[in-house]
């Protein structure tokens, strides 16, 4: 993981891990950005001095089944804010927040290509729940409903370069040729990083990953 965006995000959190009551930290960011690699990073660092000192939750496993983007026609517009279950996540949110019993969230796994229900365990006793994905900070429809439960909301960053070779690489790893590769991430994932662009005024840091 880049150093500087880990301990920069360190140090925007300190004030949270401090503290006695569990807080919710959010990272935001286009796709590709390296949300979910900061996210484990920042758990994995944390957790080294308690064991239930963090958990990171993605909103990929919101996902809407793949079956279910075909039957709404959706199929070619995965990863959009519409082809996501977000009151779901909202609810989860809430959940977290009260801390008083375990809550089981789900994951996304990138080699079946859906989401996978229950397979993140968060206990009672986590302090730290770090939440990421594009559509943390956006402003409308049930993803409102986000930002008022984040105690701290961080925008990951990263050049564009960087971003749609991570993407390319993503693609390709899902079976997907050059050319159909290209196609996805200059008509799709490009067009969910505009929109997620114009969210990143909502944060309360934002970090850039500068390779």
């Amino acid at each position: 993981m880049i150093p500087d965006a880990l301990d920069s995000a360190l140090d925007a959190i300190a004030p949270l891990v401090a503290r006695e009551r569990r807080a919710i930290v959010g990272i935001a960011g286009p796709p590709g950005a390296g949300k979910s690699t900061l996210a484990a990073a920042l758990a994995a660092h944390l957790c080294k001095r308690h064991p239930d000192a963090a958990v990171a939750v993605p909103m990929d496993g919101f996902h809407l089944a793949n079956a279910e983007l075909r039957r709404l026609g959706l199929a070619d517009r995965k990863g959009a804010p519409e082809t996501f279950d977000a009151a779901g996540f909202v609810h989860l949110l809430h959940r977290l927040r009260n801390a008083d019993e375990l809550v089981y969230a789900p994951a996304y796994s990138r080699v079946l290509h859906e989401s996978i229900g229950g397979a993140i365990a968060v206990p009672p006793a986590v302090r730290l729940v770090i939440v990421e994905g594009n559509y943390l900070l956006l402003d409308r429809g049930p993803w409102a409903g986000v930002r008022p439960l984040l105690d701290a909301a961080l925008y990951l960053d990263a050049p564009d370069r960087t971003r749609t070779a991570t993407l390319l690489r993503r693609q390709r790893a899902r079976g997907l040729d050059g050319h159909a590769a290209r196609d996805w991430v200059y008509r799709s994932d490009e067009a969910n990083a505009a929109l997620v662009t114009m969210t990143r005024g909502h944060a309360d840091v934002v970090l850039t990953r500068r390779r």
